[in-house]
C-alpha cells in the first residue's frame, strides 16, 4: 500500500503559488512576455558567469562546471514536469531560462575569439 506523504509549508506555499502564476499566466501575452523576462535574466547570468570567470581565470573550470550542473538540473527538472499538463508554463520558463544561458555562453565565448 502506497501513502501519500503529507503536504508540507514548502509545498503549499511554493507549488500553490506556481499554480496561481500558470492560471494568472493563461493571457498569451502574459505568458509570453513573462518567458522573455526570464530569458532575458538567463542571458544576463550567463553572460555574467562568463566575464567573472574570465577575469578571475583560475576559475574557469570550476564556473565550467558549476554551470553544467545547472543546466542538466533545468533538463531533469523539465524531464519531470514534461507531462504535468498543469504544470507547462514552468516548462516553459524553464526552457527560456535555459536558452538563455547557453545564448549568454556563447555569445560570451564569441567575445574570446
Amino acid at each position: 500500500m502506497v501513502v501519500k506523504p503529507q503536504n508540507t509549508k514548502f509545498q503549499l506555499k511554493i507549488v500553490d503559488n506556481i499554480q496561481t502564476i500558470s492560471i494568472w499566466a493563461n493571457n498569451p501575452w502574459r505568458r509570453y512576455s513573462t518567458a522573455l523576462i526570464i530569458l532575458l535574466i538567463g542571458y544576463f547570468f550567463g553572460s555574467s558567469l562568463g566575464m567573472v570567470s574570465a577575469v578571475v581565470e583560475l576559475m574557469d573550470p570550476v564556473a565550467a562546471f558549476l554551470s553544467v550542473v545547472f543546466i542538466e538540473f533545468l533538463i531533469v527538472l523539465r524531464r519531470n514536469f514534461r507531462f504535468e499538463r498543469k504544470k507547462k508554463f514552468l516548462v516553459l520558463l524553464l526552457d527560456s531560462l535555459r536558452l538563455g544561458l547557453f545564448y549568454g555562453f556563447f555569445t560570451e565565448s564569441l567575445k574570446l575569439l
